[in-house]
């Protein structure tokens, strides 16, 4: 049956190649109502083929979708497309009268899935490279040696080297199926060269079946180096990831080195301040979209970043002037306070917007991703919060040490008695400097915002590792807080792959529970007088 429905696919092509023509009403009749499926497949292959067949705006596109759509009746040897009560010829587009007796035309599993080749075959035609990489892209995970016609003419006319490399996929994988032993060789060689899971899977598959020793030898010798080469990919995945997730506990739990490492001041608000500044980032998308022209949505995150940053400075500055300023020196009541504080500040969140996830789409410039190998894609907007954290690392860093307001709270949190013998205000110094660590979590929440959900709870999944990091890397050092924060991060993802995300979670606990026990100060310790205070 393969044989003969091969055949008469190229049969039909030859005869289609040699005839210029559009679609006839002959062949929309046969694509609806041939004899058998195969007959079906057949005819509407064959009107791909042909070399007028139009591409993915032509009138055999046109057909097919209405193939696709169930709006095709057929009666008296011909098709009609039914749209509502008015009925088209599809050869000519012209209106027509559908006949009483017209049968509704039905389309199998089988058949809907050669109507979806065929229409990706046309969509390899369209002046759009990003359309004809999504068609060549269905026709690889879908490989079938019917449809070895509609690639080759495909490829005879395709210029984008990415779209070659998928049709080249396809034919392959497609010549699996072939009866000749030869062809299937030759398929399996040039698939073991390509290294990707889905080769893998085919060949896999294949080696189940396959009766020819060459073959099965050839498979057999393939399959290792296609896992070697995918395992390396998983490997730099879960580094990828590692960091990415480094980089987000980074943003997490910098601002909180300040408030906590700097200050003393134990802050559990601290994840709703991440939360306030994802709202923030939620509160500017919804100006851009309905005040702003469509063509600047891709700028709202830019306007956001300053918005989140001094929403929640606001904020911590009206917390540590009302309630943290009478606190100093008593981390536990700043404890309970500022938890209490956040109950406050998320029953304020839900009343205001809801208890339900709000969306946050991500602009158009951080949508996709690189494709480093084939099961190893960096998305963008991974690659910008690792950035923008590194960015915002590097002005804290830049603050602290080297600007006026940066000398104050490293004198303020050193020897505040002193300070203030010098002339240095410290109630306003303490009041910038929480207000810096809130701002900074307000970052926080505005990366967030873009690789997850935004909700009155989103803060909660972050303050405890937030603390952890801190602690591990040493109470008021920054470098410590980089170096714990990537560390965790990587270490998490790496045992993830091994373990499972609860065992892994436990692992990293029960380490920072070792290490911390063998060296109390942190990765990093304070040194001279700072430690003797």
């Amino acid at each position: 049956m393969k044989i003969l429905h091969l055949a008469w696919v190229s049969a039909l092509g030859l005869l289609l190649s040699l005839h210029s023509h559009a679609l006839t009403a002959e062949q929309a009749f046969a694509m609806a109502a041939a004899e058998d499926n195969d007959a079906r497949a057949a005819a509407i292959n064959a009107a791909v083929l042909a070399p007028d067949a139009g591409g993915p705006t032509g009138r055999t596109a046109a057909y097919l979708q209405a193939l696709a759509d169930d709006a095709v009746r057929t009666a008296g040897g011909k098709a009609y497309v039914v749209q509502g009560d008015r009925a088209t010829d599809p050869a000519t587009g012209a209106a027509a009268t559908l006949p009483a007796d017209a049968e509704e035309v039905v389309n199998n599993n089988y058949l809907r899935g050669v109507i979806e080749s065929a229409q990706a075959a046309l969509a390899l035609s369209s002046s759009d490279v990003q359309q004809r990489r999504k068609a060549a892209r269905q026709m690889a995970a879908e490989p079938d040696a019917a449809r070895l016609p509609l690639i080759a003419k495909a490829l005879a006319g395709e210029s984008d080297e990415q779209v070659k490399a998928l049709l080249g996929r396809a034919r392959a994988a497609s010549l699996l199926g072939s009866d000749d032993a030869a062809q299937r060789l030759r398929a399996v060689r040039q698939l073991a060269q390509l290294k990707t899971p889905e080769t893998q899977l085919l060949l896999n598959q294949r080696l189940a079946d396959e009766t020819d020793p060459a073959v099965q030898k050839a498979i057999q010798a393939a399959l290792p180096a296609i896992a070697e080469s995918l395992a390396w990919g998983e490997r730099l995945g879960a580094v990828f990831s590692g960091l990415s997730l480094g980089s987000v506990l980074l943003l997490a739990a910098l601002g909180l080195a300040i408030t906590y490492g700097l200050m003393g001041v134990i802050n559990m608000a601290h994840g709703e301040l991440i939360m306030i500044g994802a709202y923030a980032t939620y509160l500017v998308q919804v100006l851009f979209q309905r005040w702003l022209p469509t063509g600047l949505f891709g700028w709202y995150l830019v306007v956001a970043v300053p918005v989140a940053f001094a929403a929640a400075a606001l904020v911590g500055a009206v917390l540590e002037r009302g309630v943290i300023r009478f606190l100093y020196g008593r981390p536990l009541e700043t404890l309970l306070a500022t938890f209490g504080i956040s109950l406050v500040l998320q029953q304020s969140v839900r009343s205001l917007f809801g208890a339900q996830n709000v969306g946050v789409e991500n602009p158009a410039w951080m949508s996709g991703g690189v494709m480093l190998l084939p099961n190893l894609t960096l998305p963008f907007n991974r690659i910008a919060i690792i950035a923008f954290a590194f960015a915002v690392l590097g002005a804290v860093a830049f603050m602290i040490a080297r600007t006026r307001l940066g000398l104050f709270v490293r004198g303020v949190t050193q020897n505040r008695a002193m300070a203030s013998c010098v002339g240095v205000n410290t109630a306003r110094t303490d009041t910038y400097a929480f207000a810096l660590g809130s701002g900074i979590a307000g970052l926080a929440g505005c990366a967030l915002s873009q690789i997850g959900n935004v909700g009155p709870d989103l803060g909660q999944n972050y303050i405890v590792d937030s603390f952890l990091v801190v602690v591990l890397g040493g109470v008021g050092q920054l470098a410590g807080t980089v170096y714990a924060a990537l560390g965790l991060g990587v270490l998490s993802k790496l045992l993830e792959g091994w373990t499972g995300a609860v065992l892994a979670k436990i692992a990293v606990l029960l380490f920072i529970v070792v290490f911390i026990q063998k060296r109390p100060q942190g990765i990093f310790a304070l040194k001279g007088r700072s430690a003797e205070a």
